[in-house]
């Protein structure tokens, strides 16, 4: 083989790796850019999903009202005799104006037991299971009270049983040490005897969406819902229910159910 015919097939071999060599550098360019480019996106994507949240809460009530509310409830005074209790609850339009309490381990004790001193009471109380925390930041708080001694305890909560009286009240409130809790009533029905912290896990998001729409569109001739809520009810709600029983229905419960719509300081 000639020397000329040996350089020739030399810089044909030189030529071909370098196709290749640019070849190759233009699928790594390729590779990279794709990458850069999907990381852009996704964090484009990412900020825009943050936002989107973000708007989500301020359009609820985690942020708290830095307006000073009247607080007419003299804290250190009740809980002086009682450390268990933690709120007040009132329901303008019913008798509802207790002290709300949550015993340190006995879920039962207050269904006859006083709130003021814990002395025995068949009326009981109004109170929280250990199942929700006292700060009414749970997804969904559950506050229990008796039906059916005479205008005490939840008996009067029935006054929502009529639609005129329903669309007359719409809001109830929560008193705490230094807050104001106010809630707009989504709507009061009858419901049957299922212990609703124990048969629903709220922690999951589809099982609390769920029950936010059952809320809304209970499944029972005897109900109120309140059309001109004002708002759309979203999984970043805090929903509070009064439940308390029906005189001679044992399988039955009474909710009132109320979404927070306003946190207040007081003084």
């Amino acid at each position: 083989m000639s020397d000329k015919t040996k350089n020739s097939q030399q810089d044909e071999q030189r030529k071909k790796e370098r196709r290749i060599i640019i070849v190759l550098l233009i699928i790594l360019f390729v590779i990279v850019g794709s990458a850069f480019l999907g990381y852009y996106l996704y964090t484009q994507y990412d900020a825009r999903q943050n936002d989107e949240y973000a708007s989500r809460i301020a359009a609820t009530t985690q942020s708290v009202d830095e307006h000073i509310a009247k607080n007419p409830i003299d804290f250190d005074s009740i809980r002086s005799s009682n450390q268990d209790i933690y709120a007040w609850v009132k329901v303008p339009g019913t008798n509802v104006d207790y002290p709300v309490v949550q015993h340190p381990s006995d879920d039962y004790f207050y269904l006859k037991h006083e709130a003021y001193n814990k002395t025995w009471s068949s009326s009981g109380s109004v109170y929280a299971e250990l199942g929700n925390t006292k700060t009414f930041r749970d997804r969904v708080t559950v506050l229990y009270g008796h039906n059916g001694y005479g205008d005490t305890m939840f008996t009067t909560l029935h006054n929502f049983e009529s639609t005129e009286f329903f669309n007359k009240r719409d809001k109830f409130y929560i008193y705490m040490p230094q807050r104001k809790l106010t809630y707009k009533i989504v709507s009061a029905f009858k419901y049957d005897d299922r212990h609703l912290l124990n048969c629903f896990d709220f922690n999951d998001t589809t099982v609390y969406r769920d029950f936010i729409k059952m809320i809304q569109a209970p499944d029972t001739n005897n109900k109120n819902v309140r059309e001109n809520l004002g708002r759309v009810l979203t999984t970043n709600d805090h929903i509070v229910v009064l439940s308390t029983c029906f005189t001679n229905q044992r399988s039955n419960r009474y909710l009132v159910c109320g979404v927070l719509i306003k946190d207040e300081k007081t003084n």
